[in-house]
């Protein structure tokens, strides 16, 4: 249950958001009897509760016509009183002190200028403020903090100013006339300085607006494909090269290392001598 809850308050928290421009830090204006049922359940400071509830940054406020009614009930209400004076203070337009009710309601206002959320306990007073544009309401229920989902009419509100921000206003309408006349008259001016032809200025006009619109919106023309081109290997996945080893090489380092000196011995080339034959009658005479 606890886990549900959370997730319904910020649903709400983000209505408020959005629909009505709520942010952080968010401003909580509490009454006496919010105060005095806090102390009684023990929920610690408002300002940790508070910001647990709602997730976010909070300020938590009350006015001097609050404590005012706070003080006059009594010794018993002593305790809430001091309480409400560790609170920041918020100052009510009004010069007489009123009730806290009244004093709430003037904060508030038709349409809640400041954002406030309303922490009260009087039924009466949140029944009130359901019928108020952008004002959340929140509570002391079994001993733990509640934030009171958005009424039908605050999601009828909400509904009417979004479909009003879909269509231009009138002082929208004027600025684009205004756009639209002095675009008209550069390009007259323009037309005439090149003596261009009347039939040509609509046709610039319309390419020009286009182009200018497929830039703002970033559409091309025609659709570019990269083309995926092959990739090497990673270096990091390759073995690395073996040194390839030459036989021969091999085989003159070792005859170097058989031989006294490093310097290959060379080879000696023998020359025949040819021997003449000498004729026996020859050698006799």
């Amino acid at each position: 249950m606890r886990v549900k809850k959370q997730k319904q308050n910020r649903k709400t928290v983000r209505f408020y958001k959005a629909c009505f421009a709520f942010r952080e830090p968010y401003k909580i204006l509490c009454d006496g009897t919010f105060v005095h049922k806090m102390l009684e359940s023990r929920l610690g400071a408002a300002s940790e509760a508070l910001s647990a509830l709602l997730g976010g940054h909070t300020k938590v406020f009350v006015t001097r016509c609050v404590i005012n009614e706070l003080k006059k009930l009594g010794e018993s209400f002593s305790g809430t009183v001091l309480a409400t004076r560790r609170l920041t203070t918020a100052r009510c337009n009004h010069e007489m002190l009123k009730s806290a009710a009244e004093c709430l309601e003037a904060m508030v206002g038709t349409d809640n200028p400041e954002h406030f959320f309303i922490a009260t306990q009087d039924a009466g007073l949140r029944r009130k403020f359901r019928q108020v544009p952008g004002v959340p309401v929140l509570l002391v229920q079994k001993n733990s903090l509640l934030l009171e989902t958005p009424s039908d009419y605050q999601h009828q509100v909400a509904r009417m100013s979004e479909a009003e921000r879909m269509h231009m206003n009138e002082r929208e309408y004027k600025v684009l006339e205004t756009r639209e006349a002095k675009k008209i008259e550069s390009h007259v001016d323009s037309a005439s300085a090149h003596d261009m032809s009347g039939d040509e200025l609509p046709k610039k006009i319309e390419s020009e607006d286009n182009s200018n619109s497929r830039r703002m919106l970033a559409v091309k023309d025609q659709p570019r494909f990269k083309r995926k081109k092959a990739k090497g290997p990673n270096p990091l996945s390759c073995k690395k090269k073996k040194k390839v080893v030459n036989p021969s090489t091999t085989h003159n380092q070792g005859f170097q290392a058989e031989g006294t000196s490093g310097e290959k011995k060379r080879s000696r080339k023998r020359k025949r001598r040819h021997h003449k034959v000498v004729e026996s009658g020859e050698a006799a005479g």
